[in-house]
């Protein structure tokens, strides 16, 4: 793992760490984290001409959307509104950062931090869902929510380990 993504996930438990979340904001920090994926993946798509990022990048919108259209229905259903947090701030401007280093690369750079990124990003979200959310999660279908999305987080972060290395075989390839 890259100094970059160590430092990455250092500020991501940073921002969860001992941290107590009523309901609102839990289901403001998923709205959050899904915004920012979505929009990661968004980028991707207008950026990237690899088939394999593009395509991953279109699973991350298509399945974030699908994860927050039931976050904002289970809202409705138990009432509540997402709330902002110092935890949904944060990652929001975390990922204003890392949008504009990203919007700066093209090409074969550009894919590899992507892709570096969305290993970061989902390893730092599933350490923070497991370890923080579900825990705080005073509500059962919250909760079961929660824990529901769980192995789709982990698909997406062993699909883009996979890509990652694609893409570092790729280039270790070119050199010679």
């Amino acid at each position: 793992m890259s100094l970059r993504n160590k430092a990455i996930l250092a500020i991501a438990a940073g921002i969860f760490a001992a941290t107590s979340f009523n309901m609102a904001q839990i289901v403001g920090i998923v709205v959050a984290a899904n915004d920012i994926d979505i929009n990661y993946g968004k980028l991707a798509l207008s950026k990237s001409h690899d088939k394999e990022v593009r395509d991953f990048a279109q699973q991350m919108v298509t399945d974030h959307s699908a994860v927050q259209k039931s976050v904002f229905d289970l809202g409705a259903k138990l009432h509540v509104t997402p709330a902002d947090s110092d935890t949904s701030a944060s990652l929001k401007k975390q990922a204003a950062e890392e949008t504009m280093k990203l919007k700066a690369l093209k090409g074969k750079a550009f894919d590899k931090a992507y892709i570096d990124n969305e290993v970061s990003y989902h390893t730092a979200v599933i350490d923070a869902v497991s370890k923080t959310l579900i825990p705080n999660a005073q509500n059962a279908e919250l909760k079961s929510a929660l824990e529901g999305a769980a192995p789709m987080f982990q698909g997406h972060l062993e699909h883009a380990k996979k890509i990652q290395s694609s893409l570092e075989g790729s280039a270790t390839a070119a050199k010679y």
